[in-house]
């Protein structure tokens, strides 16, 4: 019995009936244009963030462990946001998108925290003050993402 015979077209094998498989519609580009500045700068910041978090954590967690954390927890968010735009596809933009909302409000509840409670932090974060250690990108960058993201698709 031939392979046409126990499975016929659409089922079973996933192949049509030349014997030739179908391919998975293609992921739409996220890194094209503008969102290849926008993995760049958010590729620097992964490494700004991981560098910064594992160093400080590593030897002078006990000064200030909220500050260091919350390095760490950019970092992540970084680089899972630089994931998903490189990985292409709905499924990775909608993630994106809604990481990049996430990094926005704790870009600004810290930011707001650091400016009210600043005992609360013995050192800065990643996103003290907004991100004004990091030139305010921190701010800007999911603001900027969240644009990108949301543009018309093709």
């Amino acid at each position: 019995m031939s392979e046409t015979d126990r499975f016929p077209e659409g089922t079973g094998t996933g192949r049509p009936a030349g014997g030739r498989r179908e391919s998975a519609p293609p992921r739409r580009k996220l890194v094209e244009g503008p969102g290849t500045l926008l993995v760049w700068v958010y590729g620097v910041m992964v490494v700004g963030a991981v560098s910064r978090s594992a160093y400080q954590i590593a030897t002078e967690f006990d000064r200030a462990p909220l500050a260091y954390s919350l390095s760490a927890v950019a970092a992540v968010v970084y680089a899972f946001i630089t994931y998903t735009l490189v990985r292409g596809g709905e499924r990775a933009r909608v993630a994106a998108l809604a990481c990049c909302a996430v990094e926005l409000v704790g870009v600004v509840l810290v930011g707001i925290w650091t400016l009210v409670e600043p005992s609360a932090f013995p050192d800065s974060t990643v996103w003290s003050e907004f991100g004004r250690g990091y030139l305010f990108i921190p701010v800007v960058l999911p603001v900027t993402g969240i644009l990108w993201l949301r543009r018309p698709r093709a």
